[in-house]
Order: C-alpha cells, then structure tokens, then sequence
C-alpha cells in the first residue's frame, strides 16, 4: 500500500507573478505558510517590478 497524501490532495497556493497555482512540496513543509512564490524566477520577476523608475 502507497503511504502518504495524494497529489491530487495537497494544498495549493496562487503565484502572484505567473497567476500559476503551484502545489505544496516536501521542501516546503516547514515554511508553506511563507512561500509566496512558485519558483526563483517569479521571486526575482517580482523585485524587477516593484523598482522605482528614475
């Protein structure tokens, strides 16, 4: 018998960069209530955005 969660099962979170839902992961266990972002990329997308324009 499989032990553990179905994926279908897991809990998901919206990324506020790609609008893409992502998926809870086992390297996220710890800290899901603070994972904002689905990927370093949409983390690095959203500090480009929010610079000032000079």
């Amino acid at each position: 018998m499989p032990q553990g969660v179905a994926k279908a099962n897991l809990p998901t979170k919206l990324c506020p960069v790609c609008e893409r839902p992502f998926a809870w992961r086992k390297k996220w266990e710890r800290d899901w209530d603070n994972v904002v972002y689905c990927s370093d990329r949409c983390r690095r997308e959203s500090r480009k955005g929010s610079t000032p324009a000079s």
